[in-house]
């Protein structure tokens, strides 16, 4: 069996996959979509769970996928997610070989984390801006932080680990408690993530001048804690490590707009309705389902997605005057 690397332009080699499984989402951050939510794919264009499973395998099969993260929306939403997981396993059981997680909001964790892991889910991320329950209403206009820490402790207990958590700042909001989120996660093991926020809102509104930056996320947690520079190589993970109060745990700040890596970028993603993007800024998609659905072989499919690939842009342009944000939110493109 050919491996056809998906090799860029720019000599990047495609080796993280990130797989949306679901726009749908069951809460509403207030940075990601409306109150009201969003028209959710009609079923016949989302990717059935054989069809996922099948992409999964020629990803990592026939192209050299080696990481494969499970998004949404909201992954935990998707009924077959345990037999997803498990189904993409028994495509490479050797962990070392494939590593697999999902991004979550952590609702439901607590009924289905023994299972995923019990499927070969490595670890999770989690979502989680405050720990302050009234803040937590505000962000995401649900109450429902005590469901999320539970989720969390239900990830730690599964050996889902190490659990990472990703936080975005919003000015005004939660930027005075970024100290408060870290000590929070440091007490229970977990390893902390802040993000800095995109323009991927299905809003439209997001605004750069009111964008909480990754100097000033650095300068609020170095009031409390020693920060110094992480001694292991970053390579194309997203996050830049900072060693707390001598290590050896770490905080991460993903810099994705002031300090962008685009040049490291391994990554590349895969929508619920079956469309390749290239970067999460992308403004085109090449579409596998209609291949997919009309008989496409699996080398077939491979090489579309190895085209596809060729096409990624040298960097996300947002300092660009003639940047335009995504058609789609984040929600729509998985994370």
């Amino acid at each position: 069996m050919r491996t056809l690397p998906l090799l860029d332009r720019f000599g990047r080699v495609g080796r993280d996959l990130r797989v949306s499984l679901t726009d749908r989402c069951n809460l509403r951050c207030t940075y990601c979509m409306p109150p009201e939510g969003l028209p959710w794919l009609p079923d016949e264009q989302e990717l059935s769970d054989d069809e996922v499973v099948r992409l999964a395998t020629v990803a990592v099969e026939r192209l050299g996928i080696t990481g494969i993260r499970f998004t949404g929306g909201e992954p935990l939403l998707r009924r077959g997610l345990v037999d997803i997981v498990r189904r993409v396993r028994e495509v490479q059981p050797d962990r070392g070989r494939l590593g697999l997680s999902i991004t979550t909001n952590a609702l439901g964790l607590t009924r289905r984390a023994e299972d995923l892991a019990a499927a070969g889910l490595d670890r999770v991320n989690v979502s989680l801006d405050t720990v302050r329950p009234d803040t937590f209403q505000q962000i995401a206009l649900r109450d429902r932080l005590h469901d999320v820490v539970a989720g969390l402790e239900a990830a730690h207990r599964a050996g889902l680990g190490p659990v990472k958590v990703n936080a975005v700042l919003l000015r005004g909001v939660n930027d005075d408690q970024a100290p408060e989120l870290l000590r929070w996660c440091l007490e229970r093991g977990y390893q902390l993530r802040f993000i800095e926020q995109m323009p991927l809102d299905a809003q439209h509104g997001w605004d750069r001048s009111s964008m909480v930056t990754a100097d000033e996320i650095h300068a609020r947690l170095a009031e409390e804690f020693d920060l110094a520079p992480a001694s292991e190589p970053r390579g194309s993970a997203p996050a830049e490590l900072f060693a707390v109060d001598g290590g050896p745990a770490t905080v991460g700040v993903i810099a994705s707009v002031t300090r962008p890596f685009c040049g490291d970028c391994d990554r590349v993603r895969l929508t619920a309705d079956g469309q390749v993007r290239t970067c999460l800024f992308a403004r085109d998609e090449s579409d596998l389902r209609t291949a997919l659905r009309a008989g496409a072989t699996d080398e077939e499919l491979a090489e579309r997605w190895v085209v596809a690939m060729r096409g990624k842009a040298a960097g996300h342009g947002i300092d660009d005057e003639s940047f335009l944000q995504p058609d789609r939110p984040m929600s729509a493109i998985g994370g």
